[in-house]
């Protein structure tokens, strides 16, 4: 039997007007963007319906924003009693994935990931650190790439997002160092990411540690659906394992491209992605050809994906 998965895009996939046609058009969508208004005491969805790019892309505002669309999303998909096999997310997304399986509620990971996203934006000052797409070097490139530039301070792979596009981030000398080496060892290009958050090395540490003390006061739910880990990409054996492997994964590179071919082996012939955009899909398709991808972000969208899913 093949298998589904369901996929969800973290932090870069926002933009103004992101899930308006799902709440315009059914009520179990709206009742999660009223619900995440509810949780944060201040109306989150005027912001994510009509607000300003700079203030969506408030990293705080940005991370609750991104898993209530994606929470959305995947309640217009259950309408059609449309279930995974498994699930993942990409950094943030993991968080909505952790949702959807029963570990969280929506009242706790908003709430959660709003200052998830506060104490990320606080551990490195602004200006201090980078991030970089490598395209066109191996995974072992890369890491030697960071090795070399390891001198001019922190550089470490962020994300392995796909063959061929790695993103590695730091401090920001030793990232643009190790941009200049990899164009040297035929990367075939190196793009610097709009952010100075860099995600997923150990400068986040701080954010980490903080994270914990959040994660340590909630009471997790048991796991309906299984969920594959960015840090070891994995399944997340038990409930137990949430809180460690959240914490190391702020500081931890995403193994992104390693997780789909984990479900690839596993039976997953089909990924769906819910929420902003299609980012995930794209990787997929580059990791895995012969794999189908779907993605539900608006009414057009969700109806495509019903269709397809249900002739399969």
């Amino acid at each position: 039997m093949e298998k589904t998965a369901f996929i969800f895009p973290g932090q870069g996939s926002q933009y103004i007007g992101m899930g308006k046609d799902l709440y315009d058009s059914f009520p179990e969508c709206r009742e999660v963007f009223d619900n995440t208004d509810e949780c944060l005491g201040f109306k989150l969805s005027e912001i994510i319906f009509n607000g300003s790019s700079k203030e969506l892309d408030r990293t705080e505002n940005t991370q609750p924003a991104v898993v209530t669309v994606s929470l959305a999303a995947y309640k217009a998909l259950c309408r059609y009693n449309i279930r995974p096999h498994v699930a993942a997310g990409l950094s943030l997304g993991e968080y909505t994935a952790l949702t959807v399986s029963g570990a969280f509620t929506q009242s706790q990971v908003i709430p959660l990931v709003r200052k998830r996203g506060k104490f990320m934006q606080e551990a490195v000052p602004e200006g201090k650190g980078r991030m970089c797409a490598v395209l066109g070097l191996s995974e072992e490139k890369v890491r030697a790439v960071c090795e070399k530039a390891g001198r001019f301070g922190v550089v470490e792979p962020a994300n392995f997002n796909c063959p061929g596009q790695i993103v590695i981030g730091g401090e920001t000398d030793a990232v643009e160092e190790a941009a200049r080496i990899a164009k040297d060892e035929g990367a075939f290009k190196c793009v610097f990411l709009p952010m100075s958050v860099p995600s997923h090395t150990p400068m986040m540490y701080p954010a980490a540690i903080k994270l914990r003390e959040e994660l340590d006061k909630l009471t997790f739910g048991l796991m309906e659906i299984h969920v594959i880990s960015n840090v070891t990409a994995d399944y997340i054996n038990s409930v137990w394992e949430v809180n460690s492997l959240l914490y190391r994964q702020v500081m931890s590179s995403v193994l992104w491209e390693q997780a789909v071919r984990r479900m690839a082996e596993d039976g997953v012939r089909h990924f769906v992605e819910l929420g902003p955009g299609k980012t995930l899909s794209g990787f997929v398709k580059k990791i895995d050809r012969s794999l189908n991808v779907y993605h539900v972000e608006d009414k057009a969208s969700l109806e495509e994906t019903v269709s397809a899913l249900e002739r399969i």
